[in-house]
């Protein structure tokens, strides 16, 4: 399909017939700044090898899913707030989800799953690519069937009831994001350039009784409190207040 919405807001637009991985394959091109230059896209709707956070495999049929991955040059934002950038890309999808499934619960469980009505239908992975460049990709669920969905806290537009837009999904997207990461340069902090006040109004995770399955093994049983002024999720359990950076979050209580 055209997208010619999505092409007006990137620098640069590719779709693929079907590739591995949009992100590896922009990772790829990200020296090249002359032909790949900020806000450059891949995207396409047969993604054989995808990857998501915590090094899972992200697989869905083609033609069921949308794969898009952003380059993003952020030279200008501090190092100290780059930490916002997965959490800027979340909130800026949950944004153009919502902009299509206006009557929905859209919001984003930390630090950038977008669920609607609690269940999962995009999931984000940011990978550095040098000193001051990021991809980031995104895997949509758009005419995926109940049947095809991975797991039953999965969803798609489909199954909410919805034809997906998929050029103004992106584009939308796009424009976003752009806009949120342009602020954080300019202001120089996610708290100054308002960031964090949007990414926590859009948090389900906050507020939230979770599990948190830390990177290097065990676990954090205790309540969401807000994020920490470096997008760092704050969770009270039995021994206190800790910010974590990462983890698997699982939900405790119905949303």
């Amino acid at each position: 399909m055209s997208y010619p919405h999505s092409s007006a807001a990137a620098s640069r637009l590719e779709e693929i017939p079907s590739t591995g991985s949009t992100n590896a394959d922009l990772l790829a091109r990200a020296a090249d700044a002359d032909e790949w230059p900020h806000l450059s896209v891949l995207l396409t709707e047969d993604q054989r090898a995808g990857r998501g956070r915590l090094e899972r495999s992200w697989v869905a049929p083609a033609g069921s899913a949308l794969a898009v991955s952003v380059l993003l040059r952020v030279s200008d934002v501090p190092l100290a707030e780059r930490g916002w950038i997965p959490l800027a890309a979340g909130l800026a999808m949950a944004e153009a989800v919502s902009a299509q499934l206006p009557r929905a619960a859209v919001g984003v469980k930390w630090p950038n799953d977008v669920l609607v009505g609690g269940r999962k239908i995009c999931g984000i992975l940011a990978e550095a690519a040098g000193a001051d460049v990021v991809v980031v990709g995104a895997g949509v669920n758009t005419a995926m069937t109940a049947e095809q969905l991975p797991v039953p806290t999965a969803t798609s537009f489909a199954v909410e009831g919805a034809s997906c837009d998929r050029d103004l999904l992106v584009a939308g997207y796009i424009a976003r994001l752009d806009g949120l990461l342009a602020a954080l340069a300019e202001y120089g902090s996610a708290v100054a350039s308002g960031l964090r006040d949007r990414v926590a109004a859009r948090c389900l995770t906050v507020g939230q009784e979770v599990r948190v399955s830390l990177p290097g093994g065990g676990e954090i049983l205790g309540r969401a409190t807000g994020l920490a002024e470096d997008g760092r999720i704050r969770v009270v359990d039995a021994t206190g207040e800790r910010a974590i950076a990462a983890g698997d979050i699982v939900h405790l209580r119905a949303l």
